[in-house]
C-alpha cells in the first residue's frame, strides 16, 4: 500500500514537472572563419597583455618576508611586454599623428607615414604642439610602433598552438581591421583593395 501511495506521488511529481518544462530555443549561430580568426588573435592577444601585467606585479618580496627571485622568462617573453610597452607609451603620438594626417593604418597591421607637413594641421594650438616633432623623431616613433606590432604579431603565432607562419598574412589583416576599427574618426586607413581612405 505503501508503495503505491509512493509510486502515485512520484508519477504525479513527473507529470507536473513534465508540463512545467519548455523547450528551450535554440539558436545556432555559424561563426564564419575569419570571426573564429579574429577571436584566436584576439584571446591570444589578450593573453599576452595579462602576461605583461603578470610580469609587472610580481613582487620582490614574499608575505613571509623572504626575498623571492622573479620568475624567468623567455626572451620572446620579453620582447612582447616591451613592445606592448612601446604601443602603449607612443599611444598619444600616433593618435596626434592620426589626426595631423601624417600617418594611416595599412592593411598590412602597420602603420604607413605620408610625411610630416605641418602646414595641413588645423588649429595654431595644433600647430605649435606639430613643430615639436622632428623629422626624425616622427619617424622614429613609427619605425618603434611598427616593430613592435610585428613582434606582437609573431608573438601571437608563437604563442598559439592553431598558428603557424603561413597565418601570418590572415594575422595581419586582424590586426589591421583592429587598428582600423580603434581609429578616431579623421584618421586614415588602407581598405582592402589598398585604397586609402578617411574615416
Amino acid at each position: 500500500m505503501r508503495n503505491r501511495q509512493y509510486i502515485r506521488l512520484l508519477l504525479l511529481v513527473l507529470v507536473l514537472s513534465a508540463y512545467g518544462c519548455t523547450l528551450a530555443k535554440v539558436d545556432v549561430n555559424v561563426v564564419s572563419e575569419r570571426t573564429s580568426l579574429e577571436n584566436q588573435v584576439l584571446g591570444t592577444y589578450n593573453s599576452l597583455s595579462q602576461d605583461m601585467l603578470l610580469v609587472a606585479s610580481v613582487r620582490g618580496v614574499s608575505p613571509t618576508g623572504s626575498i623571492e627571485t622573479p620568475p624567468r622568462h623567455t626572451p620572446e617573453q620579453v620582447d612582447a611586454t616591451r613592445a606592448i610597452e612601446t604601443i602603449a607609451f607612443h599611444a598619444d603620438d600616433i593618435e596626434a599623428f592620426k589626426r595631423f594626417g601624417w600617418i594611416g593604418e595599412n592593411q598590412e597591421g602597420l602603420l604607413t607615414p605620408f610625411g610630416r607637413e605641418i602646414s595641413k594641421v588645423s588649429s595654431e594650438e595644433l600647430k605649435s604642439f606639430a613643430a615639436n616633432y622632428s623629422e626624425a623623431e616622427f619617424q622614429q616613433v613609427v619605425k618603434e610602433v611598427n616593430q613592435s606590432r610585428e613582434i606582437l604579431m609573431m608573438r601571437v603565432i608563437q604563442t598559439n598552438e592553431n598558428f603557424t607562419l603561413k597565418d601570418l598574412p590572415a594575422i595581419r589583416k586582424v590586426f589591421a581591421r583592429i587598428n582600423s576599427q580603434n581609429s578616431a574618426s579623421g584618421s586614415k586607413v588602407q581598405d582592402v583593395d589598398g585604397r586609402w581612405q578617411t574615416l
